[in-house]
């Protein structure tokens, strides 16, 4: 994974309630900053990465996350103090999507993804609990007319306040029923066959390979970074095994 250096913060997107923004790095490119320092904390930057990363193994559109280092000292050119304050917060290793100029929000109303799209979506998005994909906040965007997944960080809220355990792993998750794509998702089954078979023990542990320590970092209720690591790859695995019951509850929610 690539780790770029912002040069320049442009602009705040305030609609997210973390308050990412849209930065300048060292490479020229244009990110989506998301924040450790913010609300959701680290953990949303590791939800972020972990189910980003899965999309795009599972051959789903997601724009390219990166590690983004952040100076403290940027926060002296800019005139608002929830911003200063923010960056501040977040010196070190931050999280960026490559931002994509001109897409704009999915619309329910006007777009139609193919059915086999918004059946990956809906199987994604209930493996890992995501309950931020729904009909008031979609988390897609259109972009050169295609279907883009954005803004992971919600997904896998087992892990606030996590010790580590697979009790949760069986969840159904009836959250399911908003989703904003399940209307469309009328190959669960197909897309089951064709995904799961993706996510293997390897592929877990290579995309959490990824997240740096500085994000995992929490004494009081893990030995080190590594056996953290391992229970979340665990916990979805274990997840992976029983995933027929979040599968039903979608069925049972279209029906």
């Amino acid at each position: 994974m690539r780790t770029v250096r912002v040069t320049r913060y442009v602009t705040p997107l305030r609609e997210g309630g973390s308050m990412p923004a849209v930065v300048e790095a060292d490479d020229d490119g244009l990110y989506v900053l998301k924040f450790r320092g913010a609300g959701q904390g680290a953990r949303a930057l590791v939800a972020e990465m972990v189910v980003g990363e899965l999309a795009r193994a599972l051959g789903l559109p997601v724009p390219e996350i990166v590690l983004v280092e952040l100076d403290p000292e940027l926060a002296r050119t800019d005139p608002d103090p929830e911003i200063q304050e923010l960056i501040r917060a977040s010196a070190g290793l931050n999280l960026g999507l490559d931002y994509l100029p001109g897409s704009v929000n999915f619309d329910p109303a006007a777009e139609q993804p193919d059915s086999a799209l918004a059946s990956a979506v809906v199987w994604l998005d209930a493996f890992t609990s995501n309950v931020d994909r729904t009909y008031r906040n979609t988390n897609l965007l259109i972009w050169h007319r295609a279907l883009w997944l954005i803004d992971h960080g919600a997904a896998l809220y087992f892990h606030h306040g996590w010790d580590g355990s697979a009790d949760a792993a069986d969840s159904r998750f009836p959250m399911i029923r908003d989703h904003v794509l399940l209307p469309l998702a009328d190959e669960l089954e197909a897309a089951d066959a064709r995904l799961a078979p993706l996510v293997t023990r390897e592929l877990l542990q290579a995309i959490l390979a990824r997240v740096p320590d500085s994000w995992l970092a929490d004494a009081d209720a893990w030995a080190d970074p590594a056996t953290q690591r391992a229970a979340y790859v665990e916990f979805l695995l274990q997840r992976h095994a029983q995933r027929r019951g979040f599968i039903e509850e979608a069925l049972h929610a279209r029906g």
